[in-house]
């Protein structure tokens, strides 16, 4: 099987330092940033106080610095929420966007656990297997002017986006930006827990206790679920009926598979489900 690198354009990189980084950022995200080592990454988001998302994100650690890799649309707002919480703490924040490119690895890194957000060093930048799932491949963030360099002795080619859209929306998969609404989805409606974006047994949070009470009192009842489909893709945001209502929407899509957000119930009671007059399977996660 061919090694592909898919270069993920919309990633930008924000640069953590300082000596209270670390609590800076265990006080405000939702997984726990004492799992993070120079060889373990992991996933988080950053929550509204209701508990609702705004941005989503890796981290991994290199040399003291946590490397964030976030949607660069989104780094801009991200930073100046960093900014206006840091407040006096002894915190460093720079768009760190020049330095850094950002793949998609699909295929066999030598020397890379094979466990979820394991991680290595290698030429001055980190690859990382992809802490929401492992099954998706890995994710590489490498020093601009040698990341070909170390691609092409890691033994992958280029490929287009599609390759890596294809593992991630059949593995059912959240992008933040494509799939999921800022300021009105609850974490738990995008399958953070089962992608181990989330802490139910670290401290306080932005976001912590409505997060905490959606999962102890099971009260979830919109949820992005994988679907599968024949024919034409329905475009991003299109109502998905049941019966002719409307019980939900599309959201990314790649090939004949996607996700959409669907109620709970609607979904449960198995019934076919129809976007833009074509049929829609549901599917489960395949983490």
């Amino acid at each position: 099987m061919e090694n592909l690198a898919v270069l993920l354009e919309d990633r930008g990189i924000m640069a953590i330092g300082g000596e209270e980084s670390r609590d800076f950022l265990q006080n405000l995200i939702t997984n726990d940033v004492d799992l993070l080592s120079e060889t373990q990454a992991i996933y988080a988001a950053l929550l509204t106080p209701q508990g609702k998302y705004l941005y989503d994100f890796l981290l991994a650690e290199q040399s003291g610095t946590i490397l964030v890799d976030v949607n660069s649309t989104q780094l801009p707002d991200f930073f100046r929420k960093l900014m206006m919480y840091r407040l006096r703490a002894a915190v460093t924040l720079e768009d760190a966007s020049e330095d850094w490119v950002v793949y998609a690895l699909l295929g066999d890194v030598p020397g890379l656990g094979t466990e979820g957000g394991s991680s290595m060093a290698i030429d001055g930048g980190i690859i990382l297997r992809d802490p929401r799932a492992a099954k998706i491949g890995a994710r590489a963030i490498l020093a601009k002017d040698t990341a070909e360099q170390t691609l092409a002795a890691l033994g992958f080619n280029r490929a287009d986006r599609s390759n890596y859209e294809d593992r991630r929306i059949s593995l059912g998969v959240v992008d933040g930006v494509a799939d999921m609404d800022q300021e009105k989805t609850l974490l738990l409606e995008a399958n953070f827990e089962d992608l181990q974006g989330v802490a139910f047994n670290k401290g306080c949070y932005v976001g912590q206790e409505q997060t905490a009470r959606t999962k102890h009192r099971a009260t979830i009842r919109n949820r992005i679920y994988p679907v599968a489909f024949e024919g034409a893709a329905p475009s991003n945001g299109t109502p998905v009926t049941l019966d002719g209502k409307a019980i939900g929407t599309m959201r990314s899509t790649s090939g004949n598979r996607g996700l959409a957000r669907l109620r709970v119930e609607s979904v449960e009671s198995g019934s076919a489900l129809t976007a833009e007059g074509t049929k829609l399977t549901v599917k489960e996660l395949d983490l």
